[in-house]
This record gives structure tokens, sequence and C-alpha cells, in this order.
């Protein structure tokens, strides 16, 4: 690994994916890049609640958990001004139009283009 993709050391990052594989590999890239910490949820109300109650320097959304969609953790997350992006299978055109301003992380996930948005989202 090289030192200079330890762009997140010392950041608290919320995980919101369904998929316990997706999840494994998320956690490990973000461990990689220095993360703090990762915190996981696997419901629109659990994330929710993790939101209200603990404070996050970015987020990673898959856009679908379990047919349902994300979208209400994404506005969670834009009323506390907190980045993130989406992660999804079905690419930019699989996120409804009043958030295709953010981010989005292709399935499978590739490690550099994780490193390269992740340095959009938390400058410096």
């Amino acid at each position: 690994m090289n030192p200079a993709n330890k762009v997140l050391t010392g950041r608290r990052i919320l995980v919101v994916e369904d998929e316990m594989l997706n999840l494994m590999m998320i956690e490990g890239m973000l461990e990689d890049l220095g993360c703090k910490s990762v915190t996981a949820a696997a419901t629109v109300e659990a994330a929710v609640a993790l939101i209200g109650s603990q404070s996050f320097d970015a987020a990673v959304l898959d856009v679908n958990l379990n047919r349902i969609h994300s979208y209400p953790v994404a506005d969670a997350l834009i009323a506390r001004g907190t980045p993130f992006l989406f992660s999804t299978g079905y690419g930019e055109h699989g996120i409804d139009e009043g958030y295709r301003d953010r981010p989005v992380l292709t399935k499978p996930i590739q490690f550099e283009k994780l490193v390269e948005i992740v340095k959009r989202l938390l400058p410096g």
C-alpha cells in the first residue's frame, strides 16, 4: 500500500450496505485507506438512527437495500452536511434525478476509483 493513499487516516465512515460480501470488501478498502472506524448499517432505519446519534466524516450508500432505496439516508446526511457517495450495480443511470450530483461508485467496486472519489469528497 502506498502511504500516499492513506487518505482516510483518522476518519469515521458510515457504510450502508445490505450484502455482506460487498460490505466486507468496502470495509477492507476503507481500512487500507487508513480509516479510524467503519460503521455499518444494512437498513435505512438503522442508518438514519446512526446518523442521528453519531458523527461521520463521510458515507458510502448502496442505492438499493433489499429493494428499498437509500435516499432517506442521503437526505439525513445532506441535512448534517456529511459528504457521501452512492454505490450501485446500475451505474449513474440508477440514481434518481435529484441525487445525480453525488458521486457514484459502480459495482464491482474498484479500489482506484474509490480512492479517486474519496479524495474529491474529503480533500486534504
